[in-house]
């Protein structure tokens, strides 16, 4: 994460899993993953879109350069490699070049260069790391009920990305950074694979990767897409490394970190990754590769339709606005737009991590590709939000987080969910006027939750007294 704010997404590969001691296997046997999400080809899938020429007998170097075929190597050509002690220098570059081809032969697309590969110990990849926040980034995540008063939101995040990070592209730098678990630098095969799909896409489709002036939820689902596309060639390389390829096995999987109460954050952030795959595998079934790199040119623009593939291209989520009825004691943040947009991916979220939906939904997956869960009957019928950040001149904050639904049920649900999970999880009293109060804690203030229709909102301030300061109801 160098040098990047907290709104900067870099293409990184959360927590992965190895197994196996590090040496070139001839019969492959199968490799643990994550999650559940590996899953078998279905029958019906459509094959890749262009399928190189077998490589030669003698793996020669073809007279120009070829579709699955980089830097010396061929994608099916054994390598002389024994990883057990880590990887040399000529080794990485052969594991490299070789990936490179592996990747081509999979995604269909050639390489246009090589991209440097750098593998740095846990500790290291830790010193880099430069994550801010601001004030009016702490509401936000207030406004979630996931990062509250007693944390800041950039130490949640250094310390998820420090642990779970285990490699990196970054587009303007581009070059891939890879974390190893051991002090001999070692080679995770299927992390690898995916920064190098990164790598692709920003040789392919470059434009993607300007995310200047989006909100959060258009952000992650345009990640949906990036991370989905890479997720999805990382997890047929495993498939066939555990059929016909030969593969250098993966390294024993680091110890990890606890994330107690960042668990919430976690599955905010991870939902790109668990149902990005999902995705891209829809896509292809649709048209073959064909529909996935069209997908570049109008990607997904909310994370509703990351989470409900069936809903891209066509549906698209409410603008939401919230006029401004603060008083002249409060005001809101000098930024445009003034507010964010966060998607059903955080509200889904928010219910999660505060009791709403039950702990063991999130591993009760049923699509092929998807490593966890993320559709609820709470917040599938979330059509659009809106969170605008409010201060004053005492240094206290507060917030109007409206949210939009496709039925009036939809909002009711929702709105009974969201009184019920600050009366059981954060226990607030009931006071008069749909106002409910948190005593104590970390989300210690005042909250008017409300319904019009098919309209949800709730505003939040120090004491019930401001609540008409922030917003007048």
């Amino acid at each position: 994460m160098r040098g990047a704010s907290l709104l900067l997404a870099l293409l990184v590969v959360l927590a992965g899993c190895g197994g196996g001691a590090m040496t070139e296997r001839e019969t492959a046997t199968p490799t643990p993953t994550e999650t559940a999400s590996t899953a078998t080809e279905p029958a019906t899938a459509t094959p890749t879109a262009t399928t190189p020429d077998p490589s030669p007998a003698d793996f020669g170097d073809p007279a120009a350069d070829r579709l699955g075929w980089e830097a010396g190597y061929w994608y099916d050509e054994p390598l002389a490699i024994n990883a057990s002690n880590g990887l040399n220098e000529s080794e990485r570059s052969a594991l490299v070049a070789r990936t490179m081809a592996r990747v081509e032969r999979l995604r269909g697309l050639e390489f246009e260069s090589t991209v440097p590969v750098e593998v740095v110990s846990r500790t290291a990849y830790r010193t880099e790391e430069n994550v801010t926040a601001t004030a009016w980034d702490e509401q936000v995540w207030e406004a979630l009920l996931l990062v509250g008063e007693d944390r800041s939101v950039a130490e949640v995040f250094r310390s998820l990305y420090g642990e779970s990070v285990q490699g990196s592209y970054v587009p303007s730098e581009d070059r891939i950074v890879l974390v190893s678990e051991t002090a001999q630098p070692t080679i995770d095969r299927q992390t690898l694979a995916h920064e190098l799909v990164h790598a692709l896409q920003d040789q392919q489709f470059g434009a993607v990767f300007d995310r200047e002036n989006l909100t959060r939820d258009t952000r992650l689902a345009r990640q949906g897409l990036i991370e989905g596309d890479a997720g999805y060639v990382a997890e047929r390389y495993e498939q066939r490394c555990s059929g016909d390829w030969s593969c250098v096995a993966r390294p024993p999987a680091g110890p990890g970190g606890s994330l107690g109460d960042d668990m919430g954050v976690y599955v905010a952030a991870y939902q790109p990754y668990s149902d990005g795959p999902a995705f891209v595998h829809r896509l292809r079934q649709r048209d073959g590769w064909a529909a996935v790199n069209a997908a570049y040119d109008d990607p997904p623009t909310s994370t509703s339709q990351v989470i409900h593939p069936e809903r891209y291209p066509d549906w698209s989520a409410t603008t939401v606005r919230i006029p401004d009825r603060s008083t002249d004691d409060w005001e809101r943040f000098e930024r445009s737009p003034a507010g964010e947009t966060v998607g059903e991916a955080s509200v889904f979220a928010t219910l999660w991590a505060n009791g709403e939906v039950e702990t063991f939904h999130l591993q009760q997956t049923t699509r092929p590709y998807r490593a966890y869960n993320y559709t609820h009957s709470t917040s599938t019928g979330w059509v659009g939000d809106r969170i605008v950040p409010y201060r004053n001149g005492d240094g206290a904050y507060g917030y109007v987080f409206r949210t939009e639904w496709a039925t009036e049920g939809d909002a009711a649900a929702f709105a009974i969910a969201y009184r019920r999970l600050l009366r059981t999880r954060r226990g607030a009293e009931r006071r008069e006027g749909n106002v409910l109060v948190v005593p104590a804690g970390p989300y210690a203030d005042a909250f008017r939750v409300t319904r019009n229709g098919t309209t949800v909102t709730v505003v939040n301030a120090p004491t019930v007294a401001e609540l008409g300061g922030v917003h007048a109801g």
